[in-house]
């Protein structure tokens, strides 16, 4: 089996990363290549995922914010109409009786 360090679709850039040019549909030499393939783009899918949970966790106390403010706001305009239905209630009682 061909290392990777061997082969001609791997480069070796500065501090020892390696920059993958094979593609699994058209130029994969080996089938272990494959699989060293699918490997190398879970790992990517895991950082990027890594990467959305830290922002997310940046995100998360401006939302609890931005929650609580649309609270109060919801309960200050319900205070503010709340003498609409105080009036609404004391009509539909005095129709009653």
């Amino acid at each position: 089996m061909i290392q990777c360090k061997d082969c001609e679709f791997c480069e070796m850039g500065p501090g020892g990363k390696r920059t993958f040019k094979c593609d699994p549909f058209t130029n994969i030499k080996e089938p272990e290549c494959i699989a060293k393939w699918q490997l190398i783009r879970l790992d990517m899918l895991l950082a990027s995922y890594q990467g959305m949970l830290k922002w997310y966790g940046r995100l998360a106390p401006l939302q609890d914010k931005i929650i609580q403010f649309m609270q109060r706001e919801i309960n200050e305009l319900d205070e503010a109409d709340q003498w609409k239905l105080d009036d609404e209630e004391q009509k539909d009682e005095e129709e009653d009786i």
